[in-house]
C-alpha cells in the first residue's frame, strides 16, 4: 500500500516548467522574464485576462524555480517522478473528417512543432514517432498533412523523418492563431506535450544553466579540426619545396 501511495504522489507532482512554458534548462533571467509576463497576464487586477488561481500557481512555480536550492530539490523529485502520459490530441479533436479533419491535423502538427521550437530552440526537431504519440493518430494518415505543410514551406523534414518548424511556419501560426480557435487553444491550454529534450539529446542541466558549451557541439568542432589538419601530402611536399627554394 505504501508503494502505491508513493506512486500516486509522484503523479501529483506539478510540472512547473510546463506551467511556465519554459525549458527545464532555462536560466534565471528567462524564468524571471516569463514570470513577469505571466504574472501581469493572470493578475486579478487585470480586467481582461485576470485569473487568481493561475496567478497563484505561476507565483508558486516562480518561487521554487527562482531559488537555486529549492529548484535543485524540485528537479531531483521531478526526475524521479513518473509523470502521467499525455492525453492524445485525437481524444478531443476530430481528425477523421475529410476536410475539417485534415485542417485540424495541420493545425495540431503546427502546434506541436511550434511548442518544441519555442521551448527548445537548440533542438527543435520532433520525430515522427513523437508526433504520432502526441496526436494519437497513425502516421499513415499524416502523409498528406506533412506533404502539404512541407510544400508550403511551413515545415522541413530531415532524412531521418524528423520535422522542424520554419520561420514561415512560425509567422503563419502567430498571424492566424486568433482565426483558428483550435490552434489558439492548443497553444495556450498546455494540452500539447512533447518532450523538451529527447533523451538521446540531453546534456548536463548544470552545463546549460551556466551557458557552458554543448558537449556534442564541442565534439563536432573537434572532429572538424581533425579533418582540417588532414591536408593533402602533396601540398605539404610543395610547401617544403617552396621553403627550400627560399633558402
Amino acid at each position: 500500500m505504501a508503494s502505491k501511495a508513493t506512486n500516486h504522489e509522484a503523479y501529483e507532482l506539478p510540472d512547473y516548467y510546463e506551467l511556465l512554458q519554459i525549458s527545464p534548462y532555462a536560466g534565471s533571467e528567462t524564468i524571471h522574464r516569463i514570470y513577469r509576463y505571466l504574472a501581469s497576464r493572470y493578475h486579478p487586477d487585470n480586467p481582461e485576462t485576470g485569473n487568481a488561481e493561475m496567478f497563484q500557481q505561476v507565483k508558486t512555480a516562480y518561487d521554487i524555480l527562482s531559488d537555486p536550492d529549492s529548484r535543485a530539490q524540485y528537479d531531483a523529485a521531478r526526475d524521479g517522478a513518473t509523470m502521467p502520459p499525455a492525453t492524445p490530441l485525437s481524444s478531443t479533436i476530430d481528425f477523421m473528417d475529410d476536410i475539417e479533419g485534415e485542417m485540424n491535423r495541420r493545425l495540431a502538427l503546427l502546434a506541436v512543432l511550434y511548442t518544441r521550437r519555442r521551448t527548445n530552440p537548440r533542438y527543435p526537431e520532433v520525430s515522427l514517432m513523437e508526433i504520432e504519440a502526441c496526436m494519437g493518430f497513425p502516421r499513415d494518415y499524416l502523409d498528406f498533412t506533412t506533404w502539404y505543410l512541407t510544400k508550403k514551406g511551413y515545415v522541413t523534414r530531415a532524412d531521418n523523418s524528423d520535422f522542424t518548424l520554419t520561420v514561415a511556419g512560425v509567422d503563419y501560426i502567430e498571424t492566424h492563431r486568433a482565426r483558428f480557435p483550435i490552434l489558439n487553444r492548443l497553444l495556450t491550454s498546455g494540452q500539447v506535450r512533447v518532450s523538451v529534450y529527447p533523451m538521446e539529446r540531453r546534456i548536463s542541466a548544470r552545463d546549460r544553466r551556466k551557458n557552458e558549451p554543448d558537449l556534442r557541439e564541442v565534439k563536432i568542432e573537434r572532429r572538424k579540426s581533425r579533418r582540417d589538419r588532414r591536408v593533402n601530402p602533396t601540398d605539404i611536399r610543395s610547401a617544403k619545396s617552396g621553403l627550400h627554394a627560399l633558402d
